[in-house]
């Protein structure tokens, strides 16, 4: 494996070096591969365009992601910027000189690259429901065949500036943001023939959220009883990150849990309190309320978004970790359409 991470940490030089003016496109292309874009910005788009692809998108973000995280406990994947200090591989000879930012110091396990499992498997997603949704449109053969290329096309392109800028960022070596494509594009499909999913109830939801939670601490701390420390990289990553203030306690693999569940039960709790509103919707159904509501959404989100939480106490980080979360869900599927929908009865009054 050495001379593969050594192979990782030349090509991560070479990018550093050679394509130092992009530094921010790397930065902004490896925020928004997050699946917090998924959440918080695709999630309440196609929720109000197309139900059931924003169902499937949430259930293939958060799946896909608890998967990485088994993965990575099982796989113990380095990452670059600690590898590259701790290796005996160079010898006497001068390791290369990894330069690191804000957004590198992760505290997980390296393998594989949860950016770029959750976006090739959230982009898989998005890329298929147009292509059906034009599909039913019955456009001409030819066309169809173009925009089915161009979409591909433009998937595989932005797939490679998210492992080119895990790469970049010295967060990844190669083979893990591969791996990552490649797992992500599995989930995904797996999901296309998964049908439960889009009559699921609020118990079901539930169920679901308490058995993926179960299941990673009860793997945990079989993990731990058999002497596996599964916190090894937190202190990797304090000791090599060149500043404190760097070290992301937030990418922690129980922060990254709690996440994912609280969207989870947040999306079924959604879609139980939307059922109330299925009256008033039918009524405003219109471009207009979509619209609305879509705008509404996305603007209470973002200031939900800026309610941040110290990670000093982490007994109340996770849990209000994992309820802004379920709030996060909640509020495009549930509260919003119902609070427009509301509104617009009031004015017609």
């Amino acid at each position: 494996m050495d001379l593969l991470h050594s192979w990782g940490v030349n090509l991560a030089v070479h990018l550093q070096t050679e394509y130092r003016d992009y530094e921010n496109l790397f930065q902004w292309v490896s925020s928004v591969a997050d699946l917090h874009t998924t959440f918080f910005v695709f999630f309440p788009i196609w929720f109000h365009l197309r139900r059931d692809v924003a169902i499937k998108l949430i259930w293939v973000a958060v799946i896909g992601d608890w998967l990485n995280l088994v993965l990575k406990w099982v796989l113990f994947g380095e990452r670059p910027y600690w590898w590259v200090n701790e290796t005996k591989f160079y010898g006497p000879i001068k390791h290369p000189e990894l330069q690191q930012f804000s957004i590198t110091c992760e505290t997980g396990p390296g393998s594989p690259s949860g950016h770029a499992m959750g976006s090739a498997g959230v982009g898989y997603v998005m890329v298929t429901a147009v292509l059906s949704i034009v599909a039913e449109r019955k456009i001409p053969p030819l066309s169809y065949r173009f925009l089915q290329l161009m979409l591909w096309m433009l998937l595989g392109l932005v797939e490679l500036l998210v492992c080119m800028s895990r790469v970049y960022l010295a967060a990844h070596f190669p083979h893990q943001v591969i791996s990552g494509v490649i797992s992500g594009i599995i989930v995904a499909e797996t999901f296309s023939r998964v049908q439960w999913i889009y009559n699921a109830n609020l118990k079901k939801y539930f169920s679901v959220t308490l058995f993926l939670l179960f299941f990673a601490v009860g793997f945990y701390v079989l993990l731990k009883a058999l002497g596996v420390d599964l916190l090894w990289t937190l202190a990797k990553a304090q000791k090599w990150c060149v500043s404190p203030d760097w070290v992301l306690m937030d990418t922690t693999p129980f922060a990254s849990l709690l996440r994912n569940m609280g969207t989870l039960f947040g999306l079924g709790l959604g879609l139980h309190l939307s059922r109330f509103n299925e009256t008033r919707s039918k009524k405003h159904s219109s471009a207009s309320f979509r619209t609305g509501c879509i705008g509404v959404s996305l603007v209470l989100l973002q200031l939900l978004d800026k309610m941040t939480f110290s990670s000093s106490n982490q007994l109340l980080f996770y849990p209000l970790s994992f309820g802004k979360c379920a709030v996060a869900l909640v509020l495009p599927t549930a509260l919003v359409p119902g609070a427009i929908s509301w509104i617009s009865q009031k004015k017609q009054a």
